[in-house]
């Protein structure tokens, strides 16, 4: 009995000699327990999967968009005075007025969007007025010169040409189910930074009245909106385009909460008019009108403050000739109401030139049914 307990201490011995000697110099060798949760590398499939399931991000979104959207740099020759005294008169009577200026070159940078992969891009008017080179810069870095195939001065938007196919073109959203609160990204080239994405949500929509354009009817976003993202892209959570972005309300040149983008139905029907013809025609009946307060009801006894109030009549003008007269209360057109005098605009917009139109007056207390033979509306005056 004693041999065989004097055998199993010398076994004990011998093997905690041998575990003692592997802890301290072969560690690894020896069979090890979990500790806390174990850290598994993400493969490219898993990275995936929880991209696609990531709650908040617009990843996706952008992926579809940001292709579509450009860099646009333009510049032009202007006059500038060789001397600061130039425009002095007593400094011209003289010194005369030969070799008072030199020709400069200027440079100008705003945004894109392709909206085709024929190559036709979609952009502000005041991103490429008065530009004889524009360079279009593509989300890969490739550069392409431009050419303007039209602009439309009146609601700020131009469509250009590059000759390259296969170009990414942005998907176009419906702004009619747009609702105050949804988000939105905007897509452009800040101070020329390059491409950024800057997100908020809708302010309001049908901003009117601003004098930024002759036909107005914004999207206000608070997404940060910078001098450069001119004639990007605004684009819904899901990087439908629903607006280009043209406006900023700013005091102090940068991004205060307050940008205007052109809804997309008003940019596809611009576009596809100066892509068609080179230019956008519009109806013109030659009228001034007023929107009609409680006060002005009052004073001229209506019953209502429906339709507007026709302040002025062009003499000649197709309404001057159809017979309506300065106070005449502009009901409806073509059996569409008229509101205020921005839906007045744009429904008179769309009338035909040279095609008669149902124009239905209230004078007198009495409603007076006219026809009016639209004329094309003048060119715009340049104006900021």
């Amino acid at each position: 009995m004693r041999r065989l307990w004097l055998t199993f201490a010398q076994t004990a011995t011998v093997a905690l000699a041998v575990l003692f000697v592997l802890t301290t110099l072969k560690p690894e060798w020896l069979p090890r327990r979990a500790q806390g949760p174990q850290v598994v590398e993400l493969t490219q499939s898993t990275q995936t999967s929880v991209a696609a399931t990531r709650v908040g991000s617009y990843s996706e979104a952008v992926r579809r968009a940001a292709p579509a959207v450009v860099s646009i740099f333009t510049s032009k020759e202007v006059k500038v005075p060789q001397h600061p005294f130039f425009n002095d008169p007593l400094f011209r009577r003289f010194f005369g007025d030969s070799g008072g200026e030199e020709s400069q070159r200027a440079s100008g940078l705003g945004s894109g969007v392709i909206v085709s992969a024929a190559g036709y891009i979609l952009t502000n008017h005041h991103v490429v007025e008065a530009a004889d080179e524009i360079e279009v810069a593509l989300a890969d870095g490739k550069k392409l010169r431009a050419k303007v195939i039209g602009t439309d001065q009146e609601t700020d938007l131009a469509v250009l040409k590059v000759d390259r196919a296969g170009l990414p073109a942005i998907t176009f959203g419906q702004v009619e189910n747009a609702k105050v609160g949804d988000v939105v990204l905007a897509i452009g080239n800040p101070f020329g930074v390059g491409q950024t994405v800057t997100m908020g949500i809708v302010s309001a929509l049908g901003r009117s009245g601003l004098q930024i354009n002759t036909y107005e009817n914004f999207i206000q976003t608070d997404a940060a909106i910078n001098p450069g993202n001119s004639g990007g892209a605004l684009t819904d959570a899901a990087g439908n385009m629903i607006g280009i972005n043209t406006a900023i309300y700013s005091r102090t040149g940068g991004s205060l909460g307050i940008g205007f983008a052109i809804p997309v139905s008003t940019a596809k029907q611009v576009m596809e008019q100066i892509i068609a013809t080179g230019s956008v025609t519009r109806g013109w009946i030659g009228v001034e009108a007023q929107e009609i307060t409680p006060e002005l009801a009052e004073s001229f006894r209506l019953a209502s403050t429906t339709g507007v109030l026709i302040a002025g009549v062009l003499k000649g003008s197709p309404a001057d000739r159809a017979g309506v007269k300065p106070g005449d209360i502009l009901v409806s057109i073509d059996a569409k109401p008229v509101t205020d005098p921005v839906a007045m605009l744009n429904i008179v917009a769309g009338l035909t030139p040279g095609k008669a139109a149902a124009v239905k007056v209230r004078r007198d207390q009495k409603e007076i049914d006219l026809r009016i033979e639209a004329g094309k509306r003048p060119p715009a005056q340049r104006r900021r």
